[in-house]
Formats: C-alpha cells, sequence, structure tokens
C-alpha cells in the first residue's frame, strides 16, 4: 500500500547538535519548515508537546495556514483537556484549514515530572486506563449522530454531542505510541496507526506481532475489526557516499558531545530539561538497552546519539547513501510499516536534502514491492 512519510516541526531551530538560537516561537521558521516538507513531498508534519513547549494546536493551525496540502499530526497528552472539547477542536481546525488534513497523536506522557507541571499527579498504569477512556470518548463525539452517554472511571459524559464532524469522510485519525505495561492494550483497542521508534528490524516485528496479535484478539471479541498500520520514527544521515555518510554521523557525535560539555539542551520540543534521575518510558529504555549491545545493528542503523544523550525518544539513525537508506527504511515496511517519520539533525536543511532523492526513493522503493506482492503467484 502506498507509504505515507512524515516530518516533524518545531518553532524555533535547534537540535542535538546544533543549539537553539533563537526566540521560543520564531513565526517565519515555523511557515519555513513547514512550506520545506511541502516542498519536499512530505504528507504530515507532528508536532510535539511537553508541559513547557508552545501550544500544539496553534502551530498546527499556522503550518496548515502556510502550506496548502500538507497534514498535520498535533500530539496530545490526555488528561489535561476534556476529550468532548479536543473532539470539538480538531473537527473545527479540520474545516477552517482544507478538510483531511488534521490527525491526533496520544502521548499517555512517560515523564512523572513533566507530567507534574501540568498538575498531574496520577500513576502511570492509571494513565494509560485513562487514555483509552479518552480516545473511546473522542471518537464517539467525533462520529455519534446523537447525544450519547458516558460512564467511565476517568470520565463521565451525560448527552454528548458535537454539531461539528470531521470535514472529510477519513475522519480524524488517531495515532498512539507506547510500550510500558498496559500500552499495547489501549493502543491496539483504540489506534489507527501505532507508532515505534526505530528499533533494530528484529524488535520491530516483535512489536509489530505483538501488537497485531492483541488487534485480533480484541477484534474477536468486539463487533469493530482492527485495522491497524504502523509508523516508524527515525533519524536518516545521509550522503553521496556511505563514507560521507559515517564522517557526517561522526560530526554530529562531535557537535552533540560540545552541546552537552555546554550544558545545553539541543532538544528542539522541551524547553525544561527531565530530571537527570527519572526513569525511562519503555520505549526510550528498550533504545537505551539496544545501545548498549552496540553502536551500530543492521549495517546501519546508527544509536552513537541515542547511547551519548540518553533516553528521550526518536534518536536512532540510519546511515548511508540516499538508497542504502532508503533500502534500509523500506526493509521494515517489509515487516508492515506504512508510515515512516523522518527528521534531521539539521532538521531544516535535512528535510530540504531528502526531498530531492530519498523521498522519491522511498516512495518508489515502496510502489516496486506492492508491484512485485501483485505478480507473485498465490
Amino acid at each position: 500500500m502506498p507509504i505515507e512519510i512524515l516530518g516533524m516541526i518545531a518553532t524555533t531551530p535547534g537540535s542535538e547538535s546544533k543549539a537553539i538560537d533563537g526566540p521560543v516561537i520564531d513565526p517565519a521558521y515555523v511557515r519555513e519548515f513547514s512550506r520545506a516538507h511541502e516542498d519536499a513531498g512530505f504528507d504530515r508534519i507532528l508536532i510535539g508537546y511537553s508541559a513547557s513547549s508552545p501550544d500544539g494546536f496553534a502551530v498546527a493551525a499556522a503550518a496548515l495556514q502556510a502550506t496548502e496540502r500538507l497534514k498535520v499530526l498535533i500530539a496530545h497528552r490526555p488528561g489535561f483537556v476534556a476529550p468532548t472539547i479536543v473532539a470539538r477542536k480538531l473537527a473545527t481546525l479540520d474545516h477552517l484549514t482544507g478538510g483531511g488534513r488534521v490527525a491526533i497523536h496520544h502521548i499517555t506522557g512517560g515523564s512523572e515530572a513533566d507530567q507534574r507541571r501540568d498538575g498531574d499527579f496520577s500513576e502511570k498504569s492509571d494513565r494509560y486506563r485513562r487514555t483509552g477512556e479518552f480516545i473511546d470518548v473522542l471518537r464517539r463525539t467525533l462520529t455519534s449522530d446523537a447525544p450519547f452517554d458516558y460512564d467511565g472511571d476517568f470520565y463521565r459524559v451525560e448527552g454528548g454531542y458535537s454539531a461539528v464532524k470531521p470535514a472529510t469522510d477519513a475522519g480524524i485519525p488517531i495515532f498512539f505510541g507506547g510500550l510500558s505495561e498496559g500500552a499495547v492494550e489501549v493502543g491496539a483497542a483504540h489506534a489507527d496507526v501505532y507508532m515505534l521508534f526505530g528499533e533494530p528490524l528484529a524488535a520491530v516485528d516483535e512489536h509489530v506481532r505483538t501488537i497485531r496479535a492483541a488487534a485480533d484478539t480484541l477484534s474477536d471479541a468486539n463487533t469493530r475489526a482492527r485495522d491497524i498500520e504502523f509508523s516508524l520514527s527515525t533519524r536518516p544521515i545521509v550522503a553521496a557516499t556511505e563514507e560521507e555518510a559515517w564522517a557526517k554521523a561522526q560530526r554530529i557525535y562531535d557537535e552533540a558531545v560540545a552541546l552537552q560539555e555546554q550544558k545545553r539542551t539541543g532538544n528542539t520540543l522541551a524547553f525544561a530539561a527531565p530530571h537527570a534521575s527519572e526513569k525511562a518510558s519503555a520505549s526510550a529504555a528498550l533504545l537505551q538497552e539496544h545501545a548498549k549491545l552496540g553502536d551500530v545493528h543492521d549495517e546501519r542503523l546508527w544509536l552513537g546519539i541515542t547511547r551519548l544523550t540518553g533516553p528521550g525518544g526518536n534518536s536512532t539513525a540510519p546511515v548511508g547513501t540516499p538508497a542504502q537508506v532508503a533500502e534500509a527504511l523500506l526493509k521494515y515496511y517489509d515487516l508492515g510499516v506504512t508510515k515512516f517519520l523522518i527528521r534531521g539533525f539539521d532538521p531544516l536543511g535535512d528535510v530540504v536534502d531528502w526531498g530531492r532523492e530519498l523521498v522519491p526513493l522511498l516512495r518508489e522503493g515502496a510502489r516496486l514491492r506492492d508491484e512485485a506482492r501483485v505478480l507473485q503467484p498465490a
């Protein structure tokens, strides 16, 4: 099936290897960054979330107004805004920006400190159950033709109803991420797209199988079949030759070390540093376990930055020429991944570069694989 290519924008330049240098919100940069993704052939961009970063709905609105066809994926942390309200916000934005361009990504919250910045002191096991109820109420609000009641452990609604529905029949796609205890059950039950970090192939294959099995089990118990998709997040490092690509990776590593020594954060999303002693999310912890086994997996999946910066999410990097990186990513396509979220250590410059070769190669590679499957005898 056709792949979807996602990027990620921030409101000011910066990464693990490039110091943030500018205002927290640079409107011109947001517009330029969004347009660069559209020009490079991306389908959608993620707007991240933290308890100290700019509001994702407002950033999404700016990105949508600056572009014509580019879609957005708004990261949202359940527990702070009622799901009925979020549903109306999403549907309203969908109508005001051309229709069919808005999706939501549910992140339950792996950082206790970041949860508490917004006043949430709940247990993580409860938060996943709360996320499940949140998505359930959200989906009902977006689809119900009549008022509905809901009586859960975390949300209670009487006569819930939204006059505004999504602008297209495709609705508002629901993304989800997390691998902690309780996460798979919630994601398999409620998500349209399950987001995974760029772990080695064997680990991703295991996650896909586990989540699909959970979704199949839930389909047997419920009337609505679960046709779940998967997204993979990585940080490609691309150059004209493989040697140059690995040299580029080393430069990025050296720049990241220098920033760490200066005690400056390179995170493009969080403007408050996490507590160093805080327990990592399960997804981030898994990346660290892979990094302990070696800096390179599956020939070209580099975990140097993962090991250096510690638990922090999307940090693994396929390294090589555009053709080599495209082939490395398409091996995940063979495992069932249909959406690829790629963001760079040189955020804007990399997007422009990827539009020349990497993005077209990914699309063509997926097309050829699909064509080959059709031609194979049953």
